[in-house]
């Protein structure tokens, strides 16, 4: 069995998922289930003996140490944390508690009970913390694109949060000899996405008549990572990366923001477009950019392709037609997420802008 964190969320249930399709190998979820985590992503597993769902939180030592004690998991891959640049900005305190308390206690807990493993268990279970390439900082437009060994430059309370976690993993590493890996990540898009980041903000936007709110020039550049590509590189990385290691994982997209949400209206105006034959990208609204907003990420994913023979299969081409297809074939879903919460959440970010 793998304990998976987090597997409620966009990342993470498309974790599940996808390695319950591929493997007869159950999987243990246990999700806090805040407001970007959602059962209904799981619906698909209701009935799989396989999957198993704890609410519940990382930062809880007695309850994770429990599950560890119950189901002996070979692997744990980390994908519990508080995501989003713009919340961290306005409430940076759930960001501090989950992204580097939370990994904290989820490493020491995990310490301890590894620690009392016979030795043929101990070589063989894997930490795998998920992470992003936000705590990178930002590049240059002309700069190469990040590396593994590219210094951490954070800049929002967020990055900030991921990159404190990633630097706990190295040290239970370097200085307890738990087996763990990290992966570092660009933007990831794709089924399931909580509609308050940029890609499935402009598709559930657009078709509800509303402005499309655009950063500043919208010319901050990204790379996309079609989230089913992600997962296989997840895959890939428990099964044979080496102790220690970091990873990035990209998928060779990279685009600009304002070229993203034009692209995504050119797609709806074909797949459905509006009644009063207007694009939707007259919809497009440019407001005022968000404190210390990085210009440009890239990855340079040749070493997950070198050692490990991984590579995306998805261009952003293809990867977003089966994005706004899924968005545009589950409306119930995206009704059943805009809670009132989301929609004051909405409201207190792009309403002053």
């Amino acid at each position: 069995m793998i304990l998976v964190t987090g597997g409620a969320g966009f990342i993470g249930s498309n974790f599940v998922m996808d390695w319950l399709a591929q493997s007869d190998e159950p999987v243990l979820n246990l999700d806090k289930l805040t407001y970007a985590g959602n059962l209904q992503n799981l619906a698909s597993l209701k009935d799989n003996p396989q999957h198993v769902f704890v609410q519940g939180d990382i930062g809880d030592k007695t309850l994770v140490a429990d599950l560890l004690v119950q189901y002996q998991p070979r692997a744990i891959i980390n994908f519990a944390a508080e995501s989003h640049v713009d919340r961290s900005i306005s409430g940076p305190d759930d960001f501090i508690q989950t992204n580097i308390v939370g990994t904290f206690n989820l490493l020491e807990v995990t310490r301890g009970w590894w620690q009392q493993l016979d030795d043929d268990k101990k070589a063989g279970f894997r930490f795998l913390h998920v992470s992003t390439d936000e705590v990178y900082g930002s590049l240059a437009l002309d700069a190469p694109a990040f590396t593994e060994e590219h210094p951490y430059e954070p800049n929002s309370p967020y990055s900030a949060s991921k990159a404190a976690s990633d630097h706990l993993v190295r040290a239970y590493q370097h200085t307890y000899g738990l087996p763990t890996l990290t992966t570092n990540c660009s933007n990831n898009y794709g089924p399931y996405h909580f509609p308050e980041k940029l890609i499935p903000l402009m598709i559930v936007n657009a078709l509800a008549g509303k402005p499309l709110p655009v950063y500043g020039d919208g010319m901050q550049i990204r790379d996309w990572l079609y989230v089913k590509d992600h997962c296989s590189a997840i895959r890939r990385v428990l099964e044979a990366g080496r102790v220690g290691e970091t990873y990035n994982v990209g998928g060779w997209n990279e685009k600009a923001n304002i070229d993203i949400v034009k692209l995504i209206c050119q797609h709806l105006d074909k797949l459905q477009p509006r009644s009063d034959g207007q694009s939707y990208a007259a919809q497009i609204t440019f407001v005022k950019d968000r404190p210390g907003h990085d210009r440009r990420y890239a990855i340079d994913a040749r070493k997950i392709e070198r050692e490990l023979g991984w590579k995306p299969e998805e261009t952003f081409e293809t990867g977003i037609v089966k994005t706004i297809s899924w968005y545009l074939d589950n409306d119930a879903w995206v009704d059943n997420v805009q809670t009132g919460a989301y929609r004051e959440w909405l409201a207190s970010n792009y309403g002053s802008r």
